[in-house]
């Protein structure tokens, strides 16, 4: 997945960094919510359940944009299938969440800070490189 930011407009929301659609934010953060309240990690089948729940329809909490930030009920329905391909699968490429093979377990991880950090490093290490010469 691309990431692209405009570092003079940096959103405040981690989400609306990584994900194009302001839907696409709201599922990522129900599956974090979601998985922060069973302790950071759940099953493969808790995640198909959520997925499936998130297919039929949920009715969640969202803040509101404006002067006055008001919490506001919302319907949110995501097809099940996007939801693997669009949310779940770059949150584990980029390091946002673990799958651990043995256990079948999806697990909130910490690579996504490293690897940022190991992106601005290289980025140092190009800028102290000497320039090639042109012919």
């Amino acid at each position: 997945m691309v990431m692209l930011f405009n570092q003079f407009n940096l959103p405040e929301d981690v989400y609306e960094i990584i994900f194009a659609t302001t839907q696409q934010v709201e599922v990522a953060r129900l599956l974090i919510d979601e998985m922060k309240v069973k302790g950071g990690e759940i099953g493969k089948t808790e995640m198909s359940l959520f997925a499936t729940a998130l297919h039929d329809g949920i009715t969640t909490e969202t803040m509101t944009n404006g002067p006055f930030r008001q919490k506001k009920k919302v319907s949110i329905s995501y097809n099940k299938r996007q939801f693997y391909d669009r949310i779940l699968t770059p949150m584990k490429t980029m390091g946002l969440i673990d799958y651990d093979l043995y256990k079948k377990t999806y697990k909130i991880s910490e690579k996504f800070n490293k690897n940022m950090m190991r992106i601005g490093l290289m980025w140092l290490q190009e800028l102290r490189k000497s320039p090639l010469e042109l012919r």
